[in-house]
């Protein structure tokens, strides 16, 4: 398609450790830059939505822990299925946008889902850029036609956020140094 990755790590990640992966998320390449990225074996926590579209579905369905983000059974259940995937010692990743913003949107809003989950099991939180995604192949294609261009696609993996000995009370302060982490470093890196 025309990108190249270039990945840089700041921190080598210990195998067979659980960790949570937050990305920034507004292409459809963030996704396979992530799997090239984290060498960890992961799974996603992504909407059901995606589960209808035909053969990606049948994939789909093994990488991802699926939720309807409209129904809090649902949204609920991520926390028992993504236990199992922990046990199995697989890591998780999260895009805490909780959804792929509008193309104007620089970073919108986190959601709680990843801060509660690394809270919860007390795992370290990775932040992981995608600087250049949303340039090269924007998730709204159709929001300015025929935009992207070939070329380097990087994706930095920096170093945890320790949660060991973090309650739910903290979550709100995590979400939001998580979230100006994010901003700082995506102005550095570029991205708009």
């Amino acid at each position: 398609m025309g990108f190249w990755p270039k990945i840089t790590r700041h921190q080598t990640l210990e195998k067979g450790k659980n960790y949570m992966f937050v990305a920034n998320h507004l292409s459809m390449i963030d996704i396979m830059l992530m799997l090239m990225a984290v060498r960890n074996p992961f799974v996603f926590v992504g909407k059901r939505e995606l589960e209808e579209i035909p053969i990606f579905n049948y994939i789909y369905r093994r990488a991802a822990i699926m939720v309807d983000r409209d129904k809090y059974d649902s949204r609920k259940n991520v926390y028992q299925r993504a236990q199992k995937k922990l046990d199995m010692g697989y890591s998780v990743c999260i895009y805490p946008e909780g959804l792929v913003p509008h193309p104007d949107v620089f970073l919108a809003p986190f959601k709680n889902g990843a801060f509660s989950l690394a809270v919860q099991y007390q795992m370290p939180i990775v932040p992981v850029t995608l600087p250049d995604c949303k340039k090269r192949f924007p998730f709204q294609f159709s929001y300015k036609y025929w935009s992207g261009t070939p070329g380097k696609a990087r994706a930095i993996v920096h170093p945890a956020i320790e949660t060991k000995g973090l309650t739910k009370d903290d979550i709100p302060a995590l979400k939001e140094q998580t979230y100006k982490f994010f901003e700082n470093q995506l102005r550095k890196e570029g991205y708009s």
